[in-house]
């Protein structure tokens, strides 16, 4: 009695970009309450689940999420309440059959993953154990290595760089803490570099900086010049890791790197600058390094590098096991970016993390660029047990609040912590 459900709420609220979002609280019969709140994407999949928004141009530029909170209220709400809270699958799957559409288009994926979300949070509690424990179980100890966004181009900056994220992967750190500690210091004299160079220091949306520099390349030769003045070595004790999102400067069937003037590149021209690149920079991880669609493209890039470094997919995937199934069978990757509101379910994503598995792919999990103070991420890395965590840079709360959870999960797991891959 004491996990039932006896009520379910929503209110709409501010994710760090300043723009809606949605709130779900679930209370218990034992008077247990809980909530959790829905990021939100800006470089986004094109087959991802549906972020329903109002439309209405006179609230938030149309980006109102009132429909969303009252589809969690008036649809959602009365289906769930009475039902035990730790049958996680159970709601997910009610959920997803009240929506019936193949994206979530009609409830909203994010309604129906800030309820789900929730969801664990309350069954957690309910059973008493931290979140990470409850989704995970007891051999959930593995903290993961943090790839920290530092400099941005792309969406993600209003500067010449055509790449999104350049980050830094702090591999040669003995624990999370340290690893903490490399990046931040790492952060910082990247800071007093750009600054020195009279370069711009002010942050984008993930806390990375976004100067204007010569070209895509000065982004990771400025990044080894602040490893290696943090006194550290690059490649082996922080690496770089790279998420161009490519589909975002893929125009009429090529690659246009215009914010840089480097040109229109085929995909053959791709592969052979990210070959290039690997053979000349100590990069770990490739994320995205081609358009979405780009298929045959991704296959002949893991041909190329794949013995080499991560080749991950996010966009062309969007935590969808449908698409991770034909990556596997093409053989398009060997790594996988796991976003919870990709697909909008805490079930769904566990089964993608599960087909990554059996496949013997790695995976990533990832926050998005509109965040929240909403640790959850932290705790269902840990759970899912993949070793390494996008999150954003080593400032800004809405990413901080993830690295600090990690931070109380190594300190809570003490000896019996595990760190990385």
């Amino acid at each position: 009695m004491y996990r039932t459900i006896n009520r379910i709420d929503a209110m709409e609220i501010l994710d760090s970009r300043g723009n809606p979002t949605v709130r779900v609280f679930v209370e218990l019969c034992d008077g247990t309450i809980t909530q959790a709140s829905v990021p939100s994407g800006a470089s986004t999949g094109e087959n991802e689940a549906v972020e329903l928004r109002d439309g209405d141009p006179k609230r938030y530029g149309g980006l109102g999420v009132q429909k969303a909170v009252a589809n969690v209220c008036d649809i959602i709400a009365p289906a769930l309440v009475g039902m035990d809270v730790a049958r996680q699958a159970e709601i997910d799957r009610l959920m997803l059959e009240m929506d019936k559409t193949p994206n979530k288009s009609k409830l909203g994926a994010n309604a129906i993953l800030g309820v789900s979300m929730a969801c664990a949070r309350a069954g957690a509690a309910a059973c008493e154990l931290p979140l990470y424990a409850y989704l995970g179980g007891a051999n959930a100890v593995r903290i993961p290595v943090p790839m920290m966004n530092v400099l941005n181009g792309g969406k993600h900056a209003d500067n010449s760089v055509d790449f999104q994220e350049f980050m830094i992967a702090p591999i040669g750190a003995p624990c999370f803490a340290e690893a903490i500690r490399y990046g931040a210091e790492t952060f910082h004299a990247l800071k007093g570099i750009l600054k020195k160079k009279g370069l711009a220091t002010s942050v984008g949306d993930e806390g990375g900086f976004a100067p204007n520099l010569g070209s895509n390349e000065e982004a990771c030769e400025i990044i080894l010049e602040a490893i290696t003045a943090a006194g550290y070595t690059p490649g082996k004790d922080v690496a770089l890791a790279l998420d161009p999102a490519a589909s975002s400067f893929f125009e009429n069937g090529a690659y246009n790197l215009k914010k840089s003037g480097q040109g229109i590149k085929t995909s053959h021209e791709m592969i052979a600058l990210w070959r290039s690149w690997v053979e000349k920079y100590p990069i770990i991880l490739l994320e995205d390094g081609l358009d979405e669609n780009d298929w045959q493209g991704f296959t002949a890039l893991t041909q190329v590098l794949g013995d080499r470094i991560q080749i991950v997919g996010d966009d062309i995937y969007v935590t969808n096991t449908r698409f991770i199934e034909r990556g596997i069978r093409e053989k398009a990757s060997n790594a996988v970016l796991i976003k919870l509101n990709q697909i909008g379910t805490v079930t769904e994503t566990v089964e993608a993390v599960k087909l990554c598995r059996k496949a013997g792919w790695s995976f990533l999990m990832s926050h998005r660029s509109g965040e929240t103070e909403d640790s959850f991420l932290a705790d269902f890395a840990v759970a899912m047990d993949g070793g390494q965590i996008k999150s954003g840079s080593v400032c800004r709360s809405e990413r901080l609040c993830k690295y600090n959870r990690f931070l109380e999960i190594e300190k809570e797991l003490g000896k019996a912590a595990l760190f990385g891959r």
